[in-house]
């Protein structure tokens, strides 16, 4: 498929072998961790140019714009690349739920148990 991302993007990112990178939601005020979903070149592209959350569905196969459905928005504040560009780092106002469970993010409800000493790095 061909894409409108500008071409010096496009040649920075790195992909995995299905094209994709992981883009991750991040609430812009907060620093709150919403939700993990996957881009390639054109819902990147998307992404920066309508000011709405694009991903691509692995499992549909298909492009989906975040709250399309649901009405629970992605409004697009930054986007940024990691050091490896490899990941994208998608700064959003989020309105209502970012989970499609309904939970505000898709990461609150399985909070796996840290040991103490792998929590305290001091205590070794």
């Amino acid at each position: 498929m061909s894409s409108n991302l500008d071409p010096a993007v496009s040649a920075r990112l790195k992909r995995s072998p299905d094209g994709l990178v992981p883009a991750i939601a991040q609430q812009y005020d907060t620093g709150e961790v919403l939700m993990l979903g996957w881009m390639d070149d054109e819902a990147l592209h998307r992404t920066l140019t309508t000011g709405r959350c694009t991903y691509w569905s692995r499992s549909r196969q298909e492009y989906w714009v975040k709250g399309d459905t649901s009405g629970h928005v992605q409004h697009v504040k930054s986007v940024a690349l990691d050091c490896d560009a490899d990941t994208v780092l998608v700064k959003v106002d989020q309105v209502g739920a970012a989970c499609h469970t309904g939970a505000r993010t898709c990461f609150d409800a399985d909070v796996l148990p840290v040991s103490a000493s792998a929590a305290d790095p001091a205590s070794e």
